[in-house]
Parts: structure tokens; C-alpha cells; sequence
């Protein structure tokens, strides 16, 4: 779901978020220590050979993903998506996936939306998929409201949007208000709809599967073809496969970036090792702790929150997040700059798919 997020203003040592672990024990609330097992996150980290992904053969790693990253990408989406699906069927099995991102353009601006959203097509072992993604101004968590009239502009912005999706992609899907919230439904029964990324207006992002992989391909590409060439990246997701299925992968693009993203199973002490090998070229989470904020701050609205820690650039960072505000905005800043001891700014996600 769409959560608010602050990160420390000034980088920390690894330290210092040891210290901020321990302040929250102090505080009575459960955190990591040294040695404790813990499930980190590794996203963005780009390379050059997929075989630097074997540095991190000392901790168990589990999805397992090479992303193709297109700058300034021209060409025919048909094509890149069907040279994909061919090798795609070369490899699949029923833990492999394969999706393609491009961006699409909504045609008129909307105050809540950004201009520029996202698209997908897809396949796992049994069916094909495409997926839309919008992306909101500002982020109004569930639970959460805005004062009239504001809500209805939210609520017409998210339906706009998505139909002007579903009518270049031609889908069998409706898109209503049911109790304050954009609801989607279709008429299709041979191929499940999934609503998800929801906000206070309903979902933020839609996927229709079908049992016929190239159903989605022509409608894909009339709706890339929103944006004017060159597409500032598309992205390409690889997850399943083998090293050497991957290198069959890497002739489709010829001047694409490498990255990858993974979890792994690791002791909090070991983060700063796992950090080092990424050489400042991709970014590392883990959580410090989660808990509910109905204990520790009982005159506010319950929340769940999660303070972590988060290495990017070759430095660290705490992140707080959030999944509603617990009392105003800033009221809800200034109670977490006092419980973890540093001073924090607003950082919601990159849009980046």
C-alpha cells in the first residue's frame, strides 16, 4: 500500500544505527541486535557481469532478479516484448517471471495524478499479464481522508486515469466509486483481475491476466505509444532463472544497464560486509523494528511503523515508515525525530517501477 516515509537528514555510521536499535529497546520496543538473524533488501545494485551477483554466496538469497534498464529508449515495444517472450519460452518454468515496463502519458493533466504513469507486460509459467500503475501527487495513506471538496477531484483524477488506460488497451473493465473508493471489476471469467498500491481513494495500480500470452502485446504498445520517443528507460524484470538462461537474455538489448535486487537472510553485524560489495552502485534495507504506535504514543491514531536502516552511496541512513499518520504530519515528524534521536525529512519512494 502507499506508506509516508522520512529518512535521517544527515548520513550516519553503522554505529550510530546501532546506538538508534538500542534507544528503541530503552524506549520498550522490540529491535534487532548484533547478532540477530534478520531478512535485508537489496535493490538498484547495478553491474557488469552477472556473475558479481556470486559475491553474495555466504547468505541465502531468495528472489532473485536482473533487471535490463533501457535509457533513452527507442523502438518498437512489440518487438522488445516478443523478443523477451521468445526466450522467455526457451527457460520458463513455474518460478520464472519476465516483465517489461514503459512508461505511458495520461492524456490531459489531472492535480492528483503525475502526468507520466506506468505499464507493464508479463509472464509467469501459465499466462501472460499487463498491469497499469498511476502515481499520485501526494501520498494519502488508508485510513487517511482530505477535506471536501478535495475528495471527489481524487476521486474523478483516479478514474480518468485509469480509463483512459483500459480504453486505448480495449479491456473488459469497469471502473466505479463504491463507498467513497474506486472500485474495478470485469466481466472476464476465464482470467482473474487484481487491484493493489491502494491509497485513501482505492487502488493505485490494476493487473489482468490472460491464459493467452500475446493477447496484451498490440494493446501494450498503442498505450507506450502515449510517450514520444525517446522513453526516458524501460525496464526489463528477470527472476527464476539461471545464470546461463540470464546471458540468453542479454543479446535482446544491446545497451542496457544491469542491475540486480534480491533478499537475503544475514545478522544485522553483517550489513556493513554485504554493503561493501555493493561499491556504492546499489542500495541495501533492513528493519530495526515494527511495531504498532497505539503503546508508545496511545493519544494517536494507531499506525504501524517500521524504523530501518538504509545504505546508499556508501552511507547510511535511518528510514521511518509509516502506513497512516498517527497524529498530524508534523506532530507525527517531530515525536519520531525524538524517539530515534536524529533529525528527519519527508521521503516518500522514488516513482520508479
Amino acid at each position: 500500500m502507499r506508506e509516508h516515509r522520512w529518512e535521517s537528514v544527515s548520513p550516519l555510521s553503522f554505529d550510530d544505527i546501532l546506538s538508534v536499535a538500542d534507544t528503541l529497546r530503552q524506549a520498550g520496543l522490540t529491535s534487532m541486535h548484533p547478532g540477530k538473524e534478520m531478512i535485508a533488501y537489496i535493490e538498484e545494485w547495478e553491474v557488469t557481469d552477472l556473475d558479481e551477483i556470486d559475491q553474495l554466496e555466504l547468505w541465502p538469497t531468495e528472489d532473485v532478479t536482473l533487471l535490463h534498464v533501457l535509457d533513452q529508449w527507442e523502438g518498437d515495444f512489440f518487438l522488445l516484448v516478443g523478443g523477451y517472450h521468445t526466450v522467455f519460452q526457451q527457460h520458463q518454468s513455474v518460478n520464472t517471471y519476465c516483465s517489461i515496463a514503459h512508461p505511458w502519458r495520461i492524456g490531459h493533466p489531472l492535480a492528483t495524478l503525475q502526468p507520466v504513469a506506468w505499464l507493464w507486460v508479463g509472464f509467469r509459467h501459465t499466462h501472460g499479464f499487463i498491469r497499469v500503475r498511476v502515481h499520485t501527487t501526494e501520498i494519502i495513506a488508508p485510513g487517511e481522508s482530505v477535506a471536501q471538496p478535495r475528495e471527489q477531484f481524487w476521486l474523478k483524477d483516479r478514474q480518468e486515469a485509469f480509463r483512459a488506460a483500459i480504453e486505448v488497451l480495449q479491456l473488459p473493465i469497469e471502473v466505479n466509486v463504491d463507498n467513497q473508493r474506486v472500485s474495478l471489476h470485469t466481466s472476464r471469467t476465464d482470467t482473474p483481475l487484481f487491484c493493489s498500491w491502494p491509497d485513501a481513494f482505492g487502488p493505485c495500480q490494476f493487473e489482468l491476466n490472460s491464459p493467452d500470452p500475446f493477447e496484451f502485446l498490440v494493446p501494450a504498445r498503442q498505450l507506450a505509444a502515449t510517450i514520444p520517443h525517446p522513453a526516458e528507460q524501460v525496464r526489463v524484470y528477470l527472476t527464476g532463472f539461471s545464470t546461463q538462461a540470464l546471458r540468453d537474455f542479454n543479446h535482446l538489448p544491446s545497451n542496457s544497464r544491469l542491475m540486480y535486487r534480491c533478499s537475503l537472510h544475514c545478522r544485522l553485524e553483517e550489513i556493513p560486509e554485504i554493503f561493501s560489495i555493493l561499491h556504492s552502485r546499489g542500495r541495501i534495507y533492513g528493519s530495526l523494528a515494527e511495531f504498532q504506535t497505539a503503546a508508545p504514543l496511545p493519544e494517536g491514531v494507531d499506525a504501524a511503523a517500521i524504523v530501518g536502516l538504509v545504505g546508499s552511496e556508501g552511507q547510511f541512513r535511518l528510514e521511518i515508515r509509516l502506513n497512516r499518520h498517527p497524529l498530524s504530519h508534523q506532530e507525527t515528524e517531530q515525536w519520531f525525530q525524538q524517539l530515534v534521536g536524529h533529525d528527519l525529512v519527508y521521503a516518500p519512494l522514488p516513482v520508479f517501477p
